[in-house]
């Protein structure tokens, strides 16, 4: 029976430190701001355009971190984030301790092996919707939990910033378009009504 309740506690206590070690909290990270990331807007200076304009993308480990600290880095994930102005209302953008459950970053823009410094072009996506962003990068160890990160702005996410404008999903042809058929139908319409006359007469 003591075998059992130690077997049992054993596995919770297993399945307890599984979860703890999983539930990564930004809090924790705040003395590991190690990456210095940089944004430059290309094609557009005031907004963004989805699916035209690009983002130059720059990250570099700070020189006062330890080459013994940045040895455990293994991979980064780049990602497009809400500033506060575009979240306010938004409980969909609320931003969560936990990284898992935080809605902050929720848009990958880069995934690869650890460098001490890169440079990506990324070529905001056509679905991105309308709002004020900036870029945070995670670095992550071999267990793939984040252990440091940066991000284009500041603490308070104010400033610097950059504002994407979403594709509207009109488009002139589409415009063209449905003017064309609705004239056809209306024409279509008396056409029909002036054959049923027609035939009415005749009879």
């Amino acid at each position: 029976m003591a075998i059992r309740r130690f077997l049992a506690v054993s596995i919770l206590l297993s399945c307890l430190a599984a979860t703890c070690y999983g539930e990564v909290h930004f809090s924790s990270l705040k003395d590991h701001k190690n990456l210095v990331v940089e944004t430059t807007n290309i094609g557009n200076k005031d907004a963004l355009k989805a699916g035209e304009n690009d983002i130059v993308l720059k990250w570099s480990i700070n020189p006062n971190v330890s080459s013994t600290t940045s040895s455990a880095y293994k991979k980064v994930k780049a990602k497009l984030c809400f500033a506060p102005i575009s979240q306010q209302d938004r409980a969909w953008r609320k931003t969560e301790d936990s990284i898992k459950k935080d809605k902050t970053c929720q848009f990958n823009i880069f995934e690869g092996e650890y460098n001490s410094s890169n440079t990506f072009t990324y070529r905001v996506e056509r679905d991105i919707p309308t709002g004020t962003y900036f870029v945070r990068v995670y670095v992550y160890d071999s267990n793939n939990a984040e252990v440091a990160y940066g991000q284009s702005t500041n603490d308070a996410k104010v400033e610097p910033l950059f504002t994407i404008k979403a594709i509207s999903g009109r488009h002139a042809t589409l415009d063209i378009c449905s003017v064309v058929f609705s004239a056809f139908s209306i024409v279509s319409l008396f056409g029909f009504f002036y054959m049923e006359k027609r035939q009415a007469k005749q009879k």
